[in-house]
């Protein structure tokens, strides 16, 4: 009976072990800060792509697309596609830096970002001057609604992560961010892959295919 009652322990803590090992290994879960994000990034991406499921629909159905006024800048938008890349990239290396303490390296990848999507946002109103000087608005046709649809509601969406920017670099000076450091600046990175990865869909929409 005692060989019967210590094979049963040494059985039962075993098992035990083999729990501990298996909770250990666990992967650790994202910050709800990152997940929230990318939970609304995923609600943004459906918002952009009923935009261009129109954009396609009304281009299969208007034999004129766009039409003879719209002279579009291809160039300009190949400046402000290199602009987002560029801040894209930049926040990846602030964040890396973040993550090695190099707060004063972080703060300059965060003012750079920021000037390159100002740098967008110029450009962006002067190609709508310039459209709009041409003849297209927001009420000439449906070319018009739809291209001001998607490209003004993505220089929306720059322009709240210029804000974005400016709180995180105004909030590096805080110790509590730097207690907690990467969840900011990773959402922030997220929000600034996506803006660049619609931006893209946008450019070869606009200026490649529907040009």
């Amino acid at each position: 009976m005692k060989h019967d009652a210590r094979g049963y322990q040494s059985a039962m803590q075993a098992h035990a072990n083999a729990d501990a090992r298996s909770v250990a290994a666990l992967p650790i879960r994202a910050h709800p800060l990152v997940l929230g994000v990318v939970l609304f990034l995923a609600s943004e991406l459906m918002f952009f792509a009923a935009l261009f499921a129109s954009y396609y629909d009304l281009r299969a159905n208007h034999p004129a697309w766009p039409p003879p006024y719209a002279h579009l800048d291809v160039a300009e938008g190949s400046y402000g596609t290199f602009l987002l890349f560029f801040a894209s990239v930049v926040m990846v290396a602030a964040t890396r830096a973040m993550d090695k303490r190099r707060i004063r390296a972080a703060r300059w990848y965060t003012v750079s970002a920021i000037i390159a999507a100002v740098g967008f946002c110029l450009l962006s109103v002067h190609g709508y001057l310039g459209y709009i000087g041409n003849g297209l608005t927001l009420q000439t046709n449906a070319y018009g609604s739809i291209f001001y649809a998607l490209t003004g509601f993505h220089l929306l969406h720059v322009i709240v992560g210029i804000g974005v920017l400016v709180a995180l670099l105004i909030a590096m000076r805080s110790p509590a961010l730097r207690a907690n450091h990467r969840a900011g600046a990773e959402a922030i990175t997220y929000y600034w892959h996506f803006v660049f990865i619609v931006w893209i869909g946008i450019y070869t929409t606009i200026f490649i295919i529907g040009k």
